[in-house]
C-alpha cells in the first residue's frame, strides 16, 4: 500500500453532507447520494446503494424496488436452493403484478458453486440482453458473481438476500477466484437491497452462525487497519472504523437469539453485515472488515480447489479464523520486538527458499503468488522492510494500546461461540494442523495487505508463530 495513499473515489465539487457522524447515522442518512465530509479529511462518495428494505414480508415490494431502480424486466440469478428459499416467491410476486422477467438457476448447484470464471461464465452465457436489471437472489456466490455480470453488462443490480451469511450485499468488491487464486474484484455494488426477515431467519442455523462469523472478525480488521497506519503508512478513518466497531457490539449483545431465530438478533447480523459493506465502499479499501481471519478462510478454500474438495461456509471459517488470530494476538501481547533477530532474519531471507515455500503452499497457483511478489508488491524488499521494522518498534507501545482497546479476551468469544453451537477449531471444520500453519505462512503473499502476519515477518516470528499452529 502506498503511503499516504486516499481513496480515489474522493467526491469534489459536489454537495455533500456536513461531517457525518457514521456510526450515530441513520441508515437513510448513509444513504444520502450527496456524498460525506469526513473528520479524516477525506469526503466519502456516495454508497451506490440506493435503496434498502430490512424487515419482515418486504419481498412483496420487489416489483416497485425495481421501479425505483429502472427496470422493467429484470435478469433473475439463482441456484437451486436460493430458488427454493426466496427465488419461487419472488416470482410469484412478479407474475401477480405483470412483470415479465428472465430466470437463470444455475446447474448442479448442490455441489457447491465457486466464484470462478466458470460460474461468471455461465450466467453470461444466459443472460438476456433484454432485460434492463441484474436480480441477484440468494447471498455470497450468486450475489458476488452477479456484480461481475451487473458490472460488464451495465445493468444496475437488486441483491435479494436469502441468509445473513455474509458481509458482501452492500460492498463493492466481490471475492472471486480467478486462475485459481483467490482475489478481490472491485466491479460495484447493489443499488438495491430487499432483506425480508422473515425469509432470512429460517435459512439454515449453518448459516445464521456464517453471518456472525463474519462480524467478529470485525474486532481483528479495525485492530489490523489501525496498526497499518502506523506501520505501512495506509489511510485509516477512526469515523468509517466507528460505524463497524458500532454494528458489531448490537451483533454480539443480541447473539444468543439467533439460538431461536430471533428476528432483532437476525436483524441486528443483516444490518451489521449491510454497514460493514458500507464502511468498505466508504474507505474505498476491504480493510474495515478483513483481516488475517479472513486470509485463514481464502487459503483454505484455495487449499480445497487444488484438492477438488468441497470448502465450508465462507463465515464459518472466518470465525475459526477469527479465534486463530485472537490467540496469536494474545501471544503477541507478551512480545517485546528484538531488532536484532528480525534483523537477522532479514538478511537470512533467501529468495529460492521463499519461491520453493510458495509453491509447496500454492501448489499450482504458485506462480501467480511468485511473480505479484516479483513485479508488484516487493514486500520483501529489504529496504521496505528495514522502513517498516523501524515504525513497529518506535510505536510498539501505542501497538500494544490499540490491541487492548481493539481486541477482546479470546476466552469470551470462544465461550460466545461454543454457547451457539458453533464451530470453534480447525478441526471443527475439517482443517488439519499442517494447512493451518500453511495458511498462516500464504497469508501475507496473496495480496499486498499488512496483516498480522506481515508484522510477525517484519519481527522476525512468522514461522515462530506458524510452528506453534501444527
Amino acid at each position: 500500500m502506498t503511503p499516504g495513499w486516499m481513496p480515489s473515489s474522493t467526491c469534489c465539487g459536489s454537495r455533500v453532507n456536513t461531517m457525518t457522524d457514521f456510526a450515530n447515522s441513520s441508515l437513510t442518512a448513509l444513504l444520502s447520494p450527496e456524498g460525506h465530509r469526513c473528520a479524516c479529511g477525506v469526503t466519502h462518495a456516495a454508497a451506490p446503494l440506493r435503496h434498502l428494505a430490512i424487515g419482515p414480508g418486504v419481498l412483496r415490494g420487489a416489483p416497485d424496488m425495481l421501479s425505483r431502480i429502472g427496470s422493467a424486466r429484470p435478469f433473475i440469478v439463482c441456484d437451486e436452493n436460493t430458488y427454493a428459499a426466496a427465488g419461487d416467491a419472488l416470482l410469484g410476486i412478479l407474475r401477480a403484478r405483470g412483470v415479465p422477467y428472465t430466470l437463470f438457476v444455475f446447474p448442479n448447484s448442490k455441489q457447491k458453486i465457486e466464484p470462478d470464471e466458470r460460474a461468471c461464465g455461465a450466467a453470461m452465457m444466459a443472460f438476456d440482453p433484454a432485460c434492463d436489471a441484474v436480480a441477484a437472489v440468494g447471498s455470497g456466490v450468486v450475489g458476488d458473481v452477479c456484480k461481475v455480470l451487473s458490472h460488464a453488462t451495465g445493468r444496475p443490480q437488486l441483491s435479494v438476500a436469502t441468509a445473513p451469511s455474509m458481509d458482501g450485499f452492500a460492498s463493492s468488491n466481490a471475492s472471486m477466484i480467478q486462475n485459481g487464486v483467490k482475489v478481490t474484484l472491485y466491479p460495484g455494488c447493489p443499488v438495491a437491497i430487499l432483506c425480508d426477515v422473515d425469509i432470512v431467519k429460517n435459512a439454515p442455523m449453518h448459516m445464521l452462525h456464517a453471518g456472525l462469523g463474519d462480524m467478529l472478525a470485525k474486532y481483528i480488521s479495525i485492530y489490523e487497519w489501525r496498526v497499518s497506519g502506523l506501520v505501512a503508512g495506509e489511510y485509516y478513518c477512526e469515523n468509517v472504523a466507528a460505524l463497524v466497531r458500532h454494528s458489531l457490539r448490537r451483533c454480539v449483545s443480541k447473539a444468543d437469539g439467533l439460538m431461536r431465530r430471533d428476528p432483532d438478533a437476525v436483524s441486528a447480523v443483516v444490518e451489521g453485515l449491510v454497514l460493514s459493506g458500507l464502511a468498505m465502499t466508504f474507505a474505498g479499501i476491504s480493510r474495515p472488515a478483513s483481516g488475517l481471519e479472513h486470509y485463514y478462510s481464502h487459503l483454505w478454500e484455495m487449499f480445497a480447489l487444488l484438492r477438488g474438495k468441497p470448502s465450508e461456509l465462507h463465515g464459518i471459517q472466518v470465525g475459526v479464523g477469527a479465534l486463530l488470530t485472537l490467540e496469536i494476538l494474545e501471544k503477541l501481547s507478551a512480545v517485546t520486538p528484538d531488532r536484532a533477530l528480525a534483523e537477522r532474519a532479514a538478511r537470512d531471507f533467501s529468495a529460492p527458499a521463499w519461491e520453493a515455500r510458495m509453491r509447496d503452499i500454492f501448489g499450482l497457483t504458485a506462480d501467480a503468488v511468485i511473480e505479484a511478489e516479483k513485479n508488484t508488491y516487493h514486500k520483501n524488499d529489504p529496504v521496505k522492510h528495514a522502513a517498516r521494522l523501524d515504525k513497529i518498534i518506535a510505536h510498539w507501545p501505542q501497538i500494544l494500546l490499540i490491541l487492548r482497546e481493539e481486541i477482546p479476551p479470546m476466552a469470551d468469544i470462544a465461550a460466545l461461540m461454543r454457547r451457539l453451537g458453533m464451530p470453534t477449531t480447525p478441526a471443527d471444520i475439517g482443517i488439519a494442523k499442517p494447512d493451518v500453519r500453511r495458511a498462516l505462512l500464504g497469508s501475507r503473499e496473496i495480496r499486498d495487505k499488512y496483516l498480522t502476519s506481515s508484522l510477525l515477518w517484519d519481527i522476525g516470528l512468522l514461522d515462530v508463530f506458524a510452528d506453534a499452529q501444527e
